[in-house]
């Protein structure tokens, strides 16, 4: 797929699974386990999906899955498949991690931003050392102060080497990287969350971040407990869904296992999923 002067991939850095109650909120098991099947501990499959984006300029990622160099009971919770790892991904599409001029993070716990870093002995250090890492500075000072709630989600040797290396741009709010893609603030799932619109004018596709994690999450009172504020991000979905059907956008999907993106509808029971692919080039 190709939308201004960027081709665009998707990049799979293997599975986790979390619990399909928390990922689905109030929604009953018997209406989300039809298309997430849960696991004997109630963890459903999730993908650890990134998206590359290339031009003659730049070799962008946008998220960097969960990474590696996890804790045996961590992985085991998480039920962690870290294969492929982002650098096996990478090198299948000939670019080495030296190679990587951006990183854009959604936000920053620990399965969009995993690989952000890696382990040399006892160290922690950037794992795309001549990237710039785009992160919007109110998700890194609530990363650095989290709640009781969601200090969970925040590990900190996956993204504090960033800042301490000098490798950080912290963007302000809604923002344009480039005359393509653009930088969408929302606040329901946790603090400033960044959505990145990649549009050409004629073809847009919106990486949803966990705003919608999964293609099941279209449906709009489909939101996770993990949600700070989950009656906002019901209001950042009305806002924003119009939007995408008057235009026909496409939504990218990091953590759905099964597709990649799709479109969305309006029908008389609310917004769906239409159209949904296992590969880009499949969209149309």
């Amino acid at each position: 797929m190709k939308i201004g002067n960027y081709e665009i991939i998707p990049l799979d850095t293997g599975t986790f699974a979390l619990d399909g109650g928390a990922m689905f909120g109030i929604i009953p098991k018997p209406l989300w386990e039809k298309t997430n099947p849960a696991d004997e501990k109630n963890r459903i499959l999730l993908g650890a999906r990134t998206l590359l984006l290339k031009s003659d300029e730049k070799i962008i990622l946008i998220d960097t899955g969960m990474g590696s160099d996890w804790e045996e009971k961590f992985a085991k919770i998480y039920k962690l498949n870290s294969s492929p790892t982002l650098t096996d991904s990478l090198l299948a599409n000939g670019i080495k991690t030296d190679e990587v001029t951006d990183v854009i993070l959604t936000h920053l716990h620990f399965d969009h931003t995993g690989g952000s870093t890696k382990k040399e002995g006892e160290k922690w250090l950037p794992a795309f050392p001549n990237a710039k890492y785009h992160i919007q500075k109110e998700q890194f000072d609530w990363a650095l102060n989290p709640t009781e709630r969601d200090r969970g989600s925040y590990i900190k040797n996956r993204f504090v080497p960033l800042a301490d290396e000098g490798l950080v741009n912290f963007v302000d709010g809604d923002a344009l990287f480039d005359e393509t893609i653009e930088f969408i603030t929302v606040n329901g799932h946790t603090k400033s969350q960044q959505l990145v619109k990649i549009s050409d004018g004629n073809k847009t596709l919106l990486h949803c971040g966990d705003l919608i994690p999964t293609s099941s999450h279209v449906p709009l009172p489909y939101i996770m407990a993990y949600d700070l504020r989950p009656l906002q991000t019901l209001e950042e979905k009305k806002k924003l869904f119009p939007r995408a059907v008057e235009e026909g956008w496409f939504f990218y999907y990091g953590h759905d296992p099964y597709f990649v993106a799709s479109k969305i509808e309006r029908t008389e029971k609310g917004f769906k999923a239409t159209n949904k692919v296992k590969f880009l080039d499949e969209l149309s």
